[in-house]
């Protein structure tokens, strides 16, 4: 198998920084994390498309905050071991 390029290693690796960067903020941070993210919908100005079914999923602050963490978990040990992965497969 062909070493990956040193640039497809930094930029996996940056957009692994940013996803573990969001999660940090939901589990540490949850408060404002929460509502930088309602404010953002609540926008006027943000076209977001699907923006009141994410609303609706927001209203139930607790089981939002379930799921979220949840699927966060997930996420946490998906990006590492692939952080992982890469990086040795870069080295090797």
């Amino acid at each position: 198998m062909e070493k990956p390029p040193f640039g497809f290693v930094l930029v996996f690796l940056l957009f692994s920084f940013i996803f573990l960067s969001n999660s940090y903020k939901l589990w540490f941070k949850t408060e404002e994390y929460y509502k930088d993210l309602y404010n953002s919908l609540t926008n006027e100005k943000t076209p977001y498309p699907f923006k009141n079914f994410f609303l609706k999923r927001l209203e139930n602050k607790q089981n939002w905050l379930f799921w979220q963490k949840a699927f966060s978990l997930l996420g946490i040990a998906a990006v590492v071991s692939m952080d992982v992965l890469v990086v040795l497969a870069y080295l090797g």
